[in-house]
């Protein structure tokens, strides 16, 4: 069974996570599955829009942290780094659907894409803090330069959920619809898209963004290696340890920890 189901309806692509007994919780095979996708269609003039959903009842629930502890990412060209730089680099309109979980990259993908549509079942959250991680895909720049930075923190460093309604209301998603409605109303809107002028609309895209691109480059870059090098801290140990134990992680120890990467 793929993981990742892709269907082409006119100039529409439709990619859809396909895990749904595990809420479509993210292997390395999906972000790569999900990376080549986006870079195959930016170069195919057929293909003016591209559609992402998930399967069952969730968007998605973010790492797979089985598959992630067989496969942590590294600092330098992992499954994930593939994905941000396809996500960076796709020029066309990209939109989201998102029903249920969204959470971890199911969260922080979303600030690439140009239209996000929430059910109202949606639940959003960044929990790399609890993990003893830090966020990843850019977000460490595009949540306080979108959202400002007080709201960014409630987010980042609590790491706590929210609801389709606070995702809307800080900026998060563009609509928030019934679940029954959700694919619908994001089919409409990728219908419109694709009637626009091709050249014009990738034009469009590149200059909303001309602002952000470099920054958001950067805090990728920063947070990969960031990223890397919590994974071996002992904080991080602990808490894969506790989810899969099923217990509460106790972070109460003091511990030697790696210094932040800035630049």
């Amino acid at each position: 069974m793929s993981e990742l189901i892709t269907e082409r309806s006119g100039a529409i692509l439709r990619a859809q996570w396909n895990r749904p007994a595990k809420k479509n919780a993210l292997t390395a095979g999906m972000y790569l599955g999900l990376a080549d996708l986006l870079n195959a269609a930016a170069k195919d003039d057929r293909i003016r829009v591209v559609l992402l959903h998930g399967a069952g009842d969730s968007f998605t629930a973010g790492n797979d942290l089985e598959d992630f502890a067989n496969h942590p990412p590294g600092p330098g060209e992992s499954p994930q780094a593939k994905l941000c730089d396809a996500l960076l680099n796709f020029d066309r309109p990209l939109i989201a659907a998102v029903h249920g979980f969204a959470v971890g990259s199911g969260t922080t993908m979303l600030t690439y894409c140009d239209f996000v549509y929430a059910g109202e079942s949606a639940k959003f959250q960044m929990p790399f803090i609890n993990l003893a991680l830090v966020p990843e895909f850019g977000s460490s720049y595009s949540f306080p330069a979108r959202f400002g930075y007080l709201r960014a923190a409630e987010l980042v460093l609590l790491g706590m959920p929210f609801d389709a309604v606070r995702a809307a209301a800080i900026g998060l998603v563009t609509q928030v619809v019934p679940d029954g409605k959700l694919l619908a109303t994001a089919t409409e809107t990728a219908q419109k898209l694709a009637e626009k002028p091709a050249g014009a609309l990738r034009a469009c895209k590149k200059l909303l963004l001309r602002s952000s691109h470099e920054s958001t480059v950067q805090a990728v870059k920063v947070e990969n290696e960031e990223f890397a090098a919590r994974l071996h801290s002992a904080d991080t140990r602990e808490a894969i340890e506790a989810f899969f134990q099923k217990r509460p992680p106790d972070f109460s120890m003091a511990r030697k920890e790696p210094g932040v990467a800035v630049s």
